[in-house]
């Protein structure tokens, strides 16, 4: 993120000449990259959680030591 940052503040300052334009663009790539980053972060907390309900419904409801049949 960092170095995105730096490429995209030192190629606009190159490209415009501008400090106060280089470094609007700046602030516009890290808010792009932090919501990037929050629906990225939500995603894997939202697929885990479906993941998690998928695997609770093939848990068995029987008991491991008794589906042989046997009774300690």
């Amino acid at each position: 993120m960092s170095a995105t940052t730096i490429v995209v503040a030192v190629w606009t300052y190159m490209a415009t000449g501008s400090f106060w334009e280089a470094l609007a663009w700046t602030v516009v790539t890290l808010i792009i990259l932090q919501v990037g980053y929050v629906v990225l972060v939500i995603r894997l907390i939202y697929r885990r959680a479906q993941q998690a309900e998928a695997s609770h419904e093939q848990v068995s409801r029987v008991p491991p030591l008794r589906r042989d049949g046997v009774c300690l």
